[in-house]
């Protein structure tokens, strides 16, 4: 079993939405773990969230093409997660659910508090956006 199959089997096995090339290095050298995922890319096993952050994927109904299992929403604070960065209820999200507004929050917002980040997380042109607020 070469190690494109591995980690496909890992992939498959495990609950984790969202995965990073270090999630895998057990099963070879850096470049050959990287090289494996461009593959699983490929083929539709994985998609790319931005720079060294993959998500489970599955055929779109409309297109064919692959898709996250999940939506941004989900997918997004989960890889902040995994990266390390801390996250609080956006403003919005807080006010709506505090009752001081009716308007529902559109897009994805996540309070990275006084971090600062300059990594983007998105696909297909949606993207997280961050609210530096304490």
């Amino acid at each position: 079993m070469n190690i494109t199959d591995r980690i496909r089997c890992s992939v498959h096995r495990r609950n984790d939405l969202v995965f990073r090339p270090a999630d895998f290095m057990r099963f070879g050298s850096e470049t050959s773990v990287r090289r494996a995922i461009k593959k699983l890319t490929n083929i539709g096993v994985l998609v790319r969230l931005g720079v060294g952050i993959y998500a489970k994927a599955k055929p779109s109904v409309i297109s064919g093409k692959p898709i996250p299992v999940q939506p941004l929403e989900v997918l997004g604070p989960q890889a902040l997660t995994k990266l390390g960065v801390r996250l609080g209820q956006s403003l919005q999200t807080a006010a709506y659910n505090s009752g001081r507004t009716v308007q529902v929050p559109t897009g994805v917002v996540v309070n990275i508090g006084k971090q600062r980040i300059s990594r983007k997380i998105g696909f297909n042109g949606r993207f997280l956006q961050y609210e530096r607020a304490t």
